[in-house]
C-alpha cells in the first residue's frame, strides 16, 4: 500500500523506492570493487598503468623529451598516487551511495556510525579478499584510505541532502 509520503508501507515497516535504489547502487558499487580487488597484480598494474600514461603525459610538461630514466621515474611516483586516488574515490563513491541509501538523519548518530563502519567492514574484507589473489596484497593502509574516501562520500551526500531538504521546504514555504 502505497503512503502519503511516497512510501510503501508493509506491516511497520516503511520502504521508500528511492533508498531501494541506492541499496542497489550501493551493492553495485560493491561487486564493481570486488571485481577490481580480483584482478591479478599484472591486469591491476595495466590498468592503473594507462591511467597513470594518460594523466602524466596530460599534466607533465615536455614529458615526451625527457629521457626514458626520468619518465620511468616519474610513471613509477605517479602511479602509486592513481591507484590510492583509485581506492580513495571509489569509497568515496560508495559511502556516498551507503549514506543515501540510509538517508536523512545527523552527523554524530548511530545510523552515520553504521555508514562508517560498513564501509570500514568492506574496506577489510576488501583487503582480505586481495590476500587470495597472485601478486597482490592487502594492506591496512589501503583500509584507512578507503574509509576516508567513505567519510568523505558520506560527508557530501549529507550535504545534498541538506541542500535538497531546504530546496523543497522553500517552496512549501512560498505557497503558505
Amino acid at each position: 500500500m502505497l503512503s502519503e509520503r511516497g512510501s510503501f508501507v508493509f506491516s511497520t515497516i516503511r520502504i521508500y523506492p528511492a533508498r531501494v535504489v541506492f541499496a542497489l547502487l550501493t551493492i553495485a558499487c560493491m561487486v564493481t570493487i570486488f571485481m577490481f580487488s580480483g584482478d591479478n597484480a599484472s591486469a591491476s598494474s595495466n590498468k592503473s598503468g594507462r591511467v597513470t600514461k594518460t594523466a602524466v603525459e596530460t599534466f607533465v610538461k615536455d614529458y615526451d623529451e625527457m629521457p626514458p630514466a626520468k619518465q620511468h621515474t616519474i610513471l613509477d611516483k605517479a602511479e602509486h598516487i592513481v591507484r590510492k586516488l583509485a581506492h580513495y574515490s571509489i569509497y568515496t563513491l560508495l559511502g556516498f551511495l551507503a549514506s543515501l541509501t540510509v538517508g536523512k538523519r545527523r552527523l554524530f548518530s548511530k545510523k552515520s556510525l553504521g555508514v562508517i563502519a560498513f564501509c570500514f567492514l568492506y574496506a577489510c574484507s576488501d583487503e582480505i579478499h586481495q590476500l587470495f589473489v597472485p601478486g597482490r596484497a592487502g594492506m591496512f593502509t589501503d583500509v584507512l584510505i578507503d574509509t576516508g574516501g567513505a567519510l568523505t562520500g558520506m560527508l557530501i551526500s549529507m550535504a545534498v541532502l541538506f541542500i535538497a531538504g531546504r530546496l523543497i521546504k522553500r517552496p512549501e514555504q512560498e505557497n503558505t
